[in-house]
């Protein structure tokens, strides 16, 4: 007598979720990969939960091991290790049913012959964690990564640097900068004239279709206003991609050159152009090898850089980055800034910016800049009349930190300075 293969049974969602987040922190604590690329192989409703979930792990990791290390005499194998981070973070942070959390936790375990012996510690040692919520909220704020923190504590003290790792932790809503009104419920307009939600899906939210906005961080979307009124104006926007300063420039009224030398990243400005309508001259070059044709008004350089401005949408960031990754971005900055200003006409000006909290990617390339090049002048940057604190004012440019409007919900950290070519070559 035949019998019937018994159906198989379909995954929870919730276990898929959570398995789907193992993958992808071993994605980048393991391969060394952003967060963003390992999300390509998920699918299926679990795929932006699992995006989710292994966000707020990297978000919170160093209070998830400091509360393994309280409770356990050995470190375990990395993936029973991301297995209790993830536990974790769930309940204390996302408010998960610890029921769940728990028993997905062992199943996972058993699921692989590597982790399966030490199903029974996650069980045991976890059970022990989760009713623990004192110790838990008594962490403080993971720290940066020394070759960071150093710099950062160096440059502003302790108490900016703690401020900083507390805006981390927080994490950061979502800003959009408008070319034209619209009402979004919930969002609220910054003073420097972005609007500001708590989140939600970005494709359903009003006016994306229509194009009357595009994500843009209130900080990013500063270096572009410091340029003024450009209307009539020739502007090459260097590093261009993904193009959010492009689509400034232009709703402002400028003839703008878009300039990048990834194709990939460049199809993002391609998009983000045709859906708002705008229209820019979009190159793919070498900034490094290219010269144009004629010079142009005004040049925007917002520089490759270690993105350590954005850590607190990025979490991932901190552990993808090394000390060893900024002699080499220093020097291309240094050579692109160069390059910016032999694009622009005498008396033309260069927009500099990084999103990095390293005054040797910002502050310091000023410095050095302005030592180089015999004539060249710094404009004045009044954060006020940007709606910005006063306090962003530093002596090369504008300098705004995670910790800034920690009422408003914080901004990304940015430096940015307006260089201007003499009037006559020497």
């Amino acid at each position: 007598m035949s019998h019937a293969a018994a159906p198989k049974r379909e995954m929870p969602e919730s276990l898929a979720a959570r398995m789907g987040a193992i993958r992808l922190l071993a994605h980048v604590l393991r391969d060394g990969r952003m967060l963003g690329d390992g999300a390509s192989g998920l699918t299926g409703p679990a795929a932006a939960r699992a995006l989710r979930l292994a966000g707020l792990v990297l978000r919170h990791m160093g209070q998830a091991d400091e509360m393994m290390r309280a409770h356990m005499d050995r470190q375990p194998a990395a993936k029973v290790r991301d297995i209790l981070r993830l536990a974790l973070v769930e309940v204390f942070v996302d408010g998960a049913a610890q029921h769940g959390v728990v028993n997905d936790a062992v199943a996972m375990a058993r699921m692989s012959p590597r982790t399966v012996k030490q199903s029974g510690l996650v069980n045991a040692v976890l059970r022990k964690m989760v009713d623990d919520r004192s110790a838990w909220d008594a962490l403080p704020a993971p720290a940066m990564p020394g070759w960071l923190r150093k710099p950062v504590a160096k440059m502003w003290g302790q108490d900016r640097l703690a401020a900083i790792e507390a805006a981390h932790l927080a994490g950061a809503p979502l800003d959009l900068t408008p070319q034209r009104p619209v009402e979004i419920e919930g969002a609220v307009v910054l003073p420097t004239g972005s609007l500001r939600l708590a989140g939600g899906q970005v494709s359903l939210l009003p006016g994306f279709e229509t194009g009357d906005w595009w994500v843009q961080d209130a900080a990013a979307a500063m270096p572009a206003r410091l340029l003024g009124d450009v209307t009539g104006m020739r502007v090459l926007d260097l590093c261009a991609a993904p193009g959010g300063k492009t689509m400034q420039l232009a709703a402002a009224g400028a003839q703008v050159t878009a300039l990048d030398v990834s194709p990939k990243r460049m199809r993002r400005v391609f998009q983000n152009l045709e859906r708002t309508g705008l229209q820019a001259d979009v190159l793919e070059a070498d900034a490094l090898k290219w010269s144009p044709e004629e010079p142009f008004d005004a040049v925007l350089l917002d520089a490759p850089c270690t993105a350590t401005g954005t850590i607190r949408r990025h979490p991932d960031l901190p552990h993808l980055r090394e000390s060893r990754d900024v002699e080499a971005l220093t020097k291309l900055q240094y050579q692109l800034l160069d390059r910016a200003l032999g694009f622009v006409k005498p008396g033309g000006r260069v927009v500099y910016c990084t999103c990095s909290l390293l005054p040797v990617e910002g502050e310091n390339q000023i410095d050095a800049a302005l030592k180089r090049h015999p004539g060249l002048t710094l404009e004045p940057a009044d954060p006020v009349t940007l709606g910005l604190p006063a306090e962003a004012a530093v002596a090369q440019g504008l300098r705004l930190l995670p910790d800034l409007w920690p009422e408003r919900g914080g901004m990304d950290g940015f430096f940015m300075s307006v260089l201007k070519r003499p009037e006559t070559s020497a």
